[in-house]
Formats: structure tokens, sequence, C-alpha cells
């Protein structure tokens, strides 16, 4: 599937400093391993809906993890998937009365326009569902053989297949990635994507491989299988797996990715491999609110990119907005943050338009240091206000530090002035 251009990194001087990352298997900040060449996946969108705050924070959290290890020197090998068939991206589609590929395809477009507007570098491999059919097909087989897996049949009012389940009971590893009681799994595995309820199943939270063929639902044929399209947990297995390796370094999302879907995909990977490690380090972006409640498509308290860039706010502003909110910190969109981050942009933009300011090296070391820092952007960000506000008071004669700290800020936090 094809990403979107990459934005230019300008080379800033002196040498990077190593990122510290909270981790939430281990539930500690630690230095994130990896050496000169750093593997990552995030989890990227259903494609259903246009990409709202939730989303950008996610992706620009990640975009400066990638600058961080960049700055390092790293060579980031970073993989991002698109869940193109999946049963929210079809049940809009049909609300919509709308082809559910056609759906698909413009709401892709108008997320890499967004990640484009927003500065974000695109993954080295952005893999759709669709396109990696045969990859997750041939990891459900292999499941199956080694009988980690089981099937069951589809309801005989709704076809004549088959599902196909992991099965839990022989995982060692489930629970490390969240630790997570049962009970507070059993709470919230209906919401998001589980079914508890299907009769048949060896435990409720076993996670549905292989959906098979339903009257009226897209289906893919497989020998093996039978006809039928991927769970959604099982698409991140085995994409991570073909195309970075297990174990990789970090592992990424929005926090309510924790449980099911990273807490399975680490299931069904050392089901799949024989490994006790699937990601090395599991970081999660806290969740964006408005309007009193978590924004998400089922509540339709969106506040949309899209829209305001089309009505006119600088994508710019909208960066500095998100890097304004520690990315482990849960955060409610208001106007109130929005007027204050155009005002911050505006403001930066007038101090590194004079001919000569404050030195920059030390600025530059706050920020390194402050990103490396378990991504502590809001304070870098207010590192970057004292220089602007001692330049705009007249401090210093420096003609280069301008445009040193110009390229620092757009280098390390991707914001460009």
């Amino acid at each position: 599937m094809k990403s979107w251009p990459a934005p230019a990194v300008p080379a800033i001087p002196g040498a990077g400093v190593h990122l510290r990352l909270y981790d939430t298997s281990r539930r500690e900040v630690g230095p994130i391993e990896g050496g000169q060449g750093t593997r990552m996946y995030v989890c990227g969108v259903t494609p259903y809906d246009a990409t709202h705050l939730g989303h950008a924070a996610t992706y620009v959290t990640f975009d400066v993890v990638m600058r961080a290890m960049l700055d390092c020197g790293h060579d980031v090998e970073y993989v991002q998937n698109v869940t193109d068939v999946d049963d929210p991206l079809l049940e809009r589609a049909a609300r919509d009365g709308r082809d559910w590929r056609e759906l698909a395809l413009s709401e892709i477009d108008l997320f890499r326009e967004d990640m484009t507007a927003l500065g974000v570098i695109p993954p080295t491999e952005f893999r759709g569902v669709v396109e990696s059919m045969d990859e997750i097909a041939a990891a459900v087989r292999r499941l199956l053989e080694s009988g980690s897996a089981y099937r069951l049949p589809v309801p005989a009012d709704e076809g004549d297949g088959e599902d196909v389940y992991l099965d839990l009971s022989r995982s060692r590893t489930f629970g490390e990635v969240s630790h997570w009681t049962r009970e507070q799994m059993l709470a919230v595995f209906p919401e998001r994507g589980g079914d508890p309820e299907r009769p048949g199943k060896r435990d409720p939270l076993d996670p549905l491989l292989w959906r098979g063929a339903r009257t009226g639902e897209p289906a893919w044929a497989d020998e093996v299988l039978g006809a039928g399209r991927p769970g959604w947990h099982i698409e991140c297995t085995a994409i991570s797996l073909a195309h970075l390796g297990i174990p990789f370094d970090i592992k990424g999302g929005g926090s309510d990715l924790v449980f099911p879907h990273h807490e399975m995909s680490a299931a069904q990977a050392t089901a799949l491999t024989g490994g006790a490690v699937f990601a090395r380090h599991y970081v999660h972006q806290a969740m964006v609110g408005y309007d009193g409640g978590k924004m998400s498509k089922s509540r339709g308290n969106l506040v949309l990119v899209s829209r305001l860039r089309a009505a006119g706010v600088d994508p710019m502003a909208l960066r500095l907005l998100l890097l304004d909110q520690h990315y482990r910190t849960e955060w409610e969109f208001t106007d109130a943050l929005l007027t204050a981050a155009q005002r911050r942009l505006e403001r930066w933009r007038e101090a590194f338009s004079v001919p000569a300011g404050v030195e920059a090296e030390p600025t530059l070391q706050a920020v390194r240091e402050s990103v490396a820092d378990d991504l502590a952007t809001p304070r870098a960000l207010a590192a970057v206000d004292d220089w602007c506000t001692r330049t705009l008071a007249g401090e210093g004669g420096d003609p280069a530090a301008p445009g040193v700290l110009a390229r620092t800020v757009d280098a390390l936090l991707g914001v460009r002035l």
C-alpha cells in the first residue's frame, strides 16, 4: 500500500540522547533497546471515518519517537497496518450505502493527507489487511496445525463454514502485556471487538482468528480454513512477523489497545513462534477526550484534523497543541487549547524571524534531553518559549541562533516554521 511523502528532517549540531520510554508491560520507564537498528510497529487506523485528534496524537507521538531515534543515528524499520476490512468498516459502509472498498480507499487517502500536513514521517511499510491476506491466512493455518487453535461451525442461520479461535489455555505469556485481572478483561472485551458469549468457545476470552464466510460479507477463499476473513488481532501479529520478525523493539498504539488487541497479538505471536517475547517495549498514547468523554467514532464526539485544516487551522498549530500534552496523560480538547497553540506558533515564527538571537546550544540540548526523557514534549516547548521570550526582548546577538533552533524544532519536534 502506498504511504505518504516523507518530510525532510534537517541535521542539527551535537549528538542525540538515548531515548527512555514508559513500557506498559514492565510498568516503568526504561531505555529503548535496539542498538543502531530499531524496529517499530504502530497499529494503524480502521478507515471508516477521517483522522480525529486522538489518532493524530498517537501518530505524532510515535513520529517524535522516530525523530529521537534518527537523532541518535539509528536506522528505523517502521511498520504500520491499515485495517481495511473489519466489522466497523462494513457497518459504516452499509449505513451510508457505499461500497466498503471505496469507503476504505477514500478514508485512507484522507489519512495520508492529514499525516502529510502534520509532518509525520511515514512508515517504511504501510500494509493493509487485504493485501496481507495470504500472510494472515498462513499464520492461522499454522496455529491450527500446532494445536494452538480450534474450529467452531458458523451458526446455521449465518453460513456453512467454520470460525477459528486461539486457545488461550495453551498460552504461556497471556496477561504479561496488560497485567489485567480476568475480571478487568471480561468487563471490556465485548465493547472492544470480543465475543465472550459465542457458544462453543473453550474460554470466553479466546480471540477470533478467522471468521468463516457470512452471507453478504466479503470473504477470501482458503483451502484449509474455508472462505472467510481475518479476526482483528491476527492481522497485526502476521504483518509484524512478516515484516519485522520477533522480538522487535517497540509495539505502539493508543492505550485502548493494551487489552485486548496488544495482549492478544502477543499471545498469538508467541504461539506461532514458540518464543517468549513478541515486542521488547510496549508504548501507549493516552486517550484524548472531547465534550466529556473519550474521543471515538462510536460516541460521535470527533474533532477531525481534516475539518480543522479546512477551517484554516495551521497544521503546525495542531502539532503544537498535541505536543503540549504529555503522551501518557489523558486530556480533553478545548478551543482554548487550540487558541493557545496558534498564539505559540505565531510567537515562535516571530522570534525565529529576527536577525540574531540568544545562543541556541543550551535550548537545543534542553529540547533533546526533554524528548529523550519519556517524550517530555511540554518541557521541550517551554524551553523554546523561554528562548523566544529572551530573543524578542533583545537578548543575545548570535546571528546563527534562529536558524539552528528552527532546525532543532523541525528535526526533533516536527514543527516546521
